[in-house]
């Protein structure tokens, strides 16, 4: 088997999409075990090949890969007559993810609607973006399916 190589420009890029999950809640670690998957040439990694590459403790790669397998971000395949797992970004069912978070923000829309009468008058600037806020997503729940609708892969030829 030949090491699997990573230019410095994929380091750089997956530093920042590191950054850029972490800024998004994300500890270090899920964040780069996320951007090098997404950044690799290879499809799938091994989980000594991630723990190596981002020269990052076994825990610490164990723990962020089972941090994405448990949030559904990454899946891992098997080879025949091999006893490793292959982890890879789940991009196959981004749509069904996308509407599944759009989803729990909606469920919690009866909530924040009973947050905002018992609000208090006096602060009329936080209640204010609260009802904006909440309009907001009623307004995303109704108009996603019209978006999926709109939106075709057909539609967008590469």
């Amino acid at each position: 088997m030949t090491a699997l190589i990573i230019t410095k420009e994929q380091k750089e890029l997956i530093e920042r999409i590191g950054v850029f999950y972490e800024q998004q809640g994300l500890p270090p670690a899920v964040a780069r075990v996320i951007g090098l998957l997404m950044v690799s040439d290879q499809l799938e990694l091994t989980f000594e090949e991630i723990y190596t590459l981002l020269k990052i403790s076994k825990s610490a790669a164990s723990n962020a890969i089972n941090l994405l397998l448990n949030t559904h971000r990454i899946e891992y395949i098997t080879k025949p007559g091999d006893r490793r797992r292959y982890f890879k970004v789940r991009f196959e069912q981004w749509e069904k993810m996308l509407k599944e978070r759009m989803q729990f923000f909606s469920s919690h829309v009866s909530l924040l609607k009973e947050i905002q009468s018992q609000r208090t008058p006096k602060t009329r600037e936080f209640n204010a973006k609260l009802k904006e806020f909440i309009g907001f997503i009623e307004f995303i729940h109704k108009e996603m399916p019209l978006m999926f609708k709109k939106w075709n892969p057909k539609n967008n030829k590469i």
